[in-house]
């Protein structure tokens, strides 16, 4: 598809990342003015600290806190998953149905942490084509597709945890990062053979074609990845904080970067899994773990994870005394 014929959706996600808010200066240096004014010793806090002025900085708020925090997970599917050696037939279809029923590893985290989980049902069973002869989406549906990412998170919330579900997703997002930074197919993968065939086709069939990283989201992406690029955007306009879960939702995220470097300022990665694609991922997109996991769920465990560790933070930063009180 043409981009003379196609240019408009895309230029209205430009246009949105060309004027990022940017972070409330006044309200992050109170929250350091703040820390400093602890009775503990000068430094003890580490990276506490910087999650708790990370927070009053972007949420524009001196005395941080988060009551209402959400773990919203994309689900889509994919055409290539048929193909997959050892798939099994709507897997994706069930894992939607298990968090409804409340039995993903993901449920059981949200309830400790005492936040909302939403699960996006992104056209289940309409897969999108197979990426290694085709175009995932048309540039149209792509831009719909992270609209429809930036409503989702329309019922409010003031901490976003984003994950994803999908068979083939992984893979998709494995050939979207090999587009987006180069390298191998091997790289990205999660090492299977199949998984680097599949990139490596994907690659070859839209060869020259992926240098805009739009374009490269939406030929060699999946609804899931755009949707969840878009909550990432609308979250910065509407100054959420967020937590970026596992490689998936980090490919997500690195569309965003690509066209806009400051474009994930608002963002944290929650933890790194074994995979060492995704070290090498948030390596790219210029991102330091909370976490180091070992988790391979791509379904928000991790983000839910750095949530718990977002609010001990704030917790200390607004309850320990200060040397004055003493």
């Amino acid at each position: 598809m043409s981009r003379a014929a196609t240019g408009m959706p895309f230029d209205d996600i430009r246009n949105l990342l060309g004027g990022l808010p940017p972070v409330d200066e006044e309200a992050r240096a109170a929250a350091a003015a703040h820390t400093a004014s602890l009775a503990l010793p000068e430094g003890s806090l580490g990276r506490m600290a910087e999650l708790a002025e990370w927070v009053a900085g972007w949420a524009a708020m001196t005395k941080p806190a988060v009551t209402r925090p959400l773990i919203a997970i994309f689900a889509g599917t994919h055409g290539l998953a048929a193909a997959i050696p050892g798939a099994e037939h709507n897997a994706t279809h069930r894992l939607v149905e298990l968090y409804a029923a409340g039995g993903g590893a993901v449920n059981q985290l949200a309830l400790g942490a005492e936040a909302g989980l939403k699960v996006f049902d992104l056209a289940l069973d309409m897969p999108v084509p197979d990426i290694r002869t085709g175009e995932a989406l048309s540039e149209a549906a792509c831009a719909a597709t992270m609209a429809f990412g930036m409503e989702a998170i329309a019922g409010g919330t003031d901490l976003l945890c984003l994950g994803a579900a999908g068979e083939g997703g992984r893979i998709a997002a494995a050939a979207l990062a090999a587009a987006l930074f180069g390298g191998a197919p091997g790289d990205w993968t999660d090492g299977s053979a199949f998984a680097n065939e599949a990139v490596a086709a994907a690659l070859a069939t839209h060869e020259g074609r992926l240098a805009d990283p739009l374009e490269a989201l939406r030929r060699v992406g999946s609804r899931e990845l755009a949707a969840i690029a878009g909550a990432i955007l609308a979250a910065r306009y509407q100054r959420i904080p967020v937590l970026l879960d596992g490689f998936v939702t980090c490919a997500a995220a690195a569309v965003l970067h690509k066209l806009e470097p400051a474009a994930l300022d608002h963002c944290m990665a929650a933890h790194v899994a074994a995979d060492p694609a995704h070290a090498r991922l948030l390596a790219a997109i210029g991102k330091k773990p909370l976490l180091e996991t070992g988790i391979s769920l791509e379904e928000g465990a991790g983000a839910a994870l750095g949530l718990g560790i977002v609010k001990s933070a704030l917790a200390i930063h607004g309850g320990t005394a200060r040397r004055d009180q003493l």
